[in-house]
């Protein structure tokens, strides 16, 4: 009881001292602040790539791509093998009896973002059941385009971005105008990012006789391994089947887990900062009341309750710098549109939005105690091994 009598009185004591060290105290906030922003910052990007492509697909569509391509962009289907998919068992059917499904090319165009700056933007071709398979994709704005015209439907994420999107406005596409007739919402999925046109019409507009992947509607979730089994055994097709959901939650890993990496990376340096910071801090603090310190144990403060004040005070000055990281992220990077404009993400162009969790701010807090802690620990040691006398002295 006493000891935390002991280590109340003297918290509170350094704690009123802190208008005397403003300096260095703000070196511990400041630095830990720093460290948080940026750890959330990067986190909060590989969690918005993985919600956006974790939002695209379903465990009842699956999608078709030729055996060893990584990605629909490197794949190579012929009109063959769409005819043969469509008549694999465990799919849902239309009321013409016909198979529910899409089959579909994709063409990375450069457009003009409104920045001014310059990437690449995903135009898919898709077939004229493509809103029957993907009922998630909802006209926010004119029409859906016409089969056999040069007419686009762009994604409300990219439409956010790039110029020349609006509907009414006409893009070049290979030398050809092709006009925006419609906006489509995808629920916050990677589809949002693209831009949509009729399949055949793309196809000869870049002279194309070949489809990049097929995908459908199955019967149920349970009727995929029926489906990939009989596409997998024909000796005449050459392909890879998955779920839709397995295939966009794989084109999110290199992406996703390489901002991790460097977030866990950039964040560790930027901890070391820190760390020295609360250890200059600390030990700051610690010379400037070596007097007082002394005093304290002259008078029969044992030299616990004198470490573990020290540490509460660095550990609130991080959590103080931690919390204003945190509210920092979250007002400057929450929702914030990232374009990933050809990299990592199955070699394409996607937007999507950096997500903000509570656990990763749960995570950043952590962070900065430790380094809060670890900065604190020298410099306590040093003030409870400092000689009574001596410190008493000014030595």
């Amino acid at each position: 009881m006493k000891s935390i009598q002991q280590i109340v009185a003297v918290t509170l004591m350094n704690l009123r001292s802190l208008s005397q060290r403003l300096g260095s105290s703000f070196v511990i906030v400041i630095g830990m602040a720093g460290v948080v922003a940026v750890l959330i910052s990067i986190l909060a990007m590989a969690t918005g790539a993985e919600n956006a492509m974790g939002k695209t697909g379903r465990p009842d569509r699956a999608i078709v791509i030729h055996a060893g391509a990584l990605s629909e962009l490197l794949s190579n289907l012929p009109r063959q093998a769409a005819l043969a998919i469509g008549d694999a068992p465990g799919l849902a059917k239309a009321k013409n009896g016909e198979a529910v499904l899409s089959a579909e090319s994709i063409v990375l165009v450069e457009m003009k973002q409104k920045s001014g700056l310059s990437s690449n933007v995903s135009v898919r071709g898709v077939g004229s059941r493509h809103l029957l398979l993907r009922p998630e994709v909802k006209l926010v704005e004119g029409r859906a385009f016409q089969p056999g015209l040069r007419e686009l439907m762009a994604g409300k994420s990219a439409q956010a971005i790039y110029g020349g999107l609006a509907v009414g406005s006409q893009t070049m596409l290979n030398g050809q105008a092709w006009t925006v007739v419609g906006v489509f919402e995808s629920n916050g999925d990677a589809r949002e990012s693209e831009v949509l046109a009729d399949n055949e019409t793309l196809m000869a507009a870049f002279h194309r006789d070949t489809f990049q992947s097929v995908s459908v509607q199955l019967r149920s979730a349970e009727s995929f391994a029926e489906f990939r089994d009989f596409l997998t055994s024909n000796p005449q097709l050459s392909v890879s089947v998955a779920r839709e959901t397995d295939y966009y939650a794989e084109q999110s890993k290199p992406f996703a887990s390489t901002l991790s990496f460097v977030a866990y990376l950039v964040g560790g340096i930027m901890a070391v900062g820190a760390f020295f910071g609360a250890i200059n801090s600390m030990y700051s603090a610690v010379s400037v009341r070596t007097v007082e310190i002394a005093t304290l144990r002259a008078i029969g403060f044992r030299s616990t309750p004198i470490v573990v004040s020290i540490f509460i005070e660095s550990l609130l000055l991080a959590l103080l710098g931690a919390a204003l990281g945190a509210a920092l992220a979250a007002l400057v990077y929450s929702g914030h549109t990232i374009n990933t404009n050809g990299g990592g993400v199955a070699r394409s162009q996607y937007l999507f939005a950096m997500t903000v969790t509570s656990g990763q701010v749960q995570l950043a807090m952590i962070w900065a105690c430790v380094v809060g802690i670890a900065g604190a620990l020298p410099p306590a040691l040093r003030a409870a091994r400092m000689p009574v006398v001596a410190a008493l002295r000014g030595g």
